[in-house]
This record gives C-alpha cells, structure tokens and sequence, in this order.
C-alpha cells in the first residue's frame, strides 16, 4: 500500500498489459482517524490483492469509476469479504449500493467524496473530486485520465463528443492532483487537461488529412493504417476504437473538412 495524497493510498494490482499499463491503482481513502475507510476500483478477482485493501482499514463503501473489467471484476468478490456495498453508475455493476449520481457528494471515510459525471472513455465513466485532499484537493480519474498516454474512446458507448465536454469540466476543478487508474500520479489537472484537449486536436487533424486522401467515406481500418501506422499490434483494436469515434464526431459535426 503506497501513500500518495493525505486522504489517499493505492494497491497496484497484478493486472499489467498493453491496457493496463503497469496494471489497476486501487485506492483507498480515508482521513486521519477515521473509522472506515473507502475503495475505489478493486481491480480485477485476486485475492491477495483484495486482502490487503481489506486490511488497510474497516472498508465501509465500495466507488467504481466505469464498467471495465479491470476495474470492477473484483467488486462483488470484495463486497462479500468486507460487507460494504459497491456503488457505480451503472446497476449493473452494484452490490448492495444504490447507483452513483453526478454531482452527488458522499460523506465516508470522515472526507467528502464529490461524484463527477465524465463520460467518453465510456458512458458511465465518473471522477471522484476530494476537495479537502491537501491544499489543492485531489481527483481520482480512473480511465478518464492516465497516468501515461492517452485514454481510449472504447466506441460506440465511448465518443468523443462527451469525452471533450468531459475535460471541459475537469478543467473547472483547477489545479488538483490527478490520481489516475494506471499510471502515476501527477499534478495539476488543468494543464494536463489542457495536454490532452491538444492531443485529441492533434489526431483530428490527422484524421482529417487521411480523409482527404482516402475519401470522406474511408472506413476506420484504413484510416488507421494511415494515422496509427506504427502502433503496437497489441494495441491496435484500441486505435481503431478512437478512429471510429473520431471519425462519428467529425460526421456528426457536418464534415470532415
């Protein structure tokens, strides 16, 4: 278990892959004192992982970030070993727990746990905003925002339309230190933000140039052999997930050009 903010600490569970990146950041919050403790993404069914959130503290709620599997495979495992139910924005995903609303502010762990509606990466992504985490505050972003590279658009339930309304609102929040889902830990939110709104302008523009030499009707393999040429195969299915959801936002928007 690693501190990383004055509320917060994370497991990185044993889950690496070309996805994952070194693998899931389970983070469990709580303020000095505090009776119980939150988890947020438990991560994938391994059950030494599971006992040593389990012991970091009397585990009284359950947060899940999005769908993925690498972030709540272990949710209903973790929820019968600590009895704290599990809350997320899709039901299909919780276990005793009434589902997440944006906006909503949870008080647990003796903090306040401000639910942030984020969709892009997938529909029913959420942030979790702690204001009162060190002078700033901190943001637990899972896939919303990595600790390395760019998220993926995991289209058609992922688009980019919501996804850059998504860092909009992210930006709003100022400052605070991002704890994403894989990947390290990084400081202030707005300028990564900000990186990463320029990243999505930058593939746009790629794509855009691809349009105009294969044709506004290209399908996604071909315009990803053109803008992703030298991806990994192991992650090609993921590049080819963001060209499509680029390429429903440039013709949702009137054109390519």
């Amino acid at each position: 278990m690693v501190r990383s903010t004055e509320l917060t600490r994370f497991r990185l569970a044993p889950n690496p892959g070309p996805m994952s990146l070194h693998g899931t950041n389970s983070y469990v919050i709580a303020a000095p004192g505090a009776a119980g403790t939150v988890v947020v993404d438990p991560g994938p069914l391994d059950e030494p992982h599971l006992q040593e959130l389990a012991q970091a503290g009397a585990v009284e709620l359950i947060l899940i970030t999005h769908r993925h599997a690498d972030h709540t495979a272990a949710a209903a495992r973790f929820s019968e070993l600590t009895g704290a139910p599990v809350r997320a924005v899709d039901p299909a995903h919780c276990h005793g727990g009434s589902p997440l609303a944006d906006g909503e502010v949870i008080h647990a762990a003796g903090t306040e746990i401000r639910v942030v509606a984020t969709p892009g990466h997938t529909s029913d992504s959420v942030c979790f905003h702690l204001p009162a985490d060190g002078a700033k505050g901190s943001v637990l972003t899972g896939d919303t925002i990595l600790g390395l590279g760019t998220t993926v658009l995991d289209y058609p339930d992922g688009t980019l339309g919501d996804y850059l309304a998504s860092l909009d609102r992210l930006e709003r929040l100022g400052a605070v230190t991002v704890l994403p889902a894989h990947g390290p830990i990084l400081p202030a939110l707005d300028t990564i933000v900000r990186a990463y709104r320029d990243h999505r302008e930058d593939r746009l523009a790629q794509i855009r140039a691809a349009l105009a030499s294969l044709g506004d009707s290209a399908e996604v393999a071909d315009v990803a052999d053109a803008v992703y040429a030298a991806v990994d195969p192991a992650v090609r299915p993921a590049a080819e997930l963001s060209v499509a959801a680029q390429l429903h936002y440039l013709r949702l928007a009137g054109g390519t050009a």
